[in-house]
């Protein structure tokens, strides 16, 4: 990959870079970003040959421990297991474990 030239740095109130904002076309040639409405092989592939639940693959997949899921979902990691490792969890369910993981229903596809 060719190195990014065109980018914004914002800075932070501490005056240290805190975001960076690069065109589109840029952004989605960066290797393993998760792009709208894309499942990357590796998930899938995880999903299918591993047979792990699409929740488990997208989680190892953003390096996520269970203990950071059921942070980012305001549940214990206990019942964050528990959700992971069920057949049909609830939708309302899927949903909040969706934005925990910064991706759509669709992607996490049950």
């Amino acid at each position: 990959m060719s190195i990014l030239t065109n980018y914004q740095t914002i800075l932070g109130n501490d005056g240290k870079p805190a975001f960076v904002v690069v065109p589109y076309a840029d952004f989605i040639k960066i290797p393993n970003v998760v792009r709208p409405g894309m499942i990357p092989n590796a998930v899938a592939g995880k999903h299918i040959m591993d047979e792990v639940s699409m929740l488990q693959a997208w989680r190892e997949y953003l390096m996520l421990t269970q203990a950071d899921m059921a942070e980012r979902m305001g549940i214990s990691q206990a019942g964050y297991a528990q959700i992971e490792s069920a057949k049909r969890p609830r939708k309302a369910t899927l949903i909040k474990a969706a934005e925990a993981l910064g991706i759509t229903l669709d992607q996490l596809a049950y």
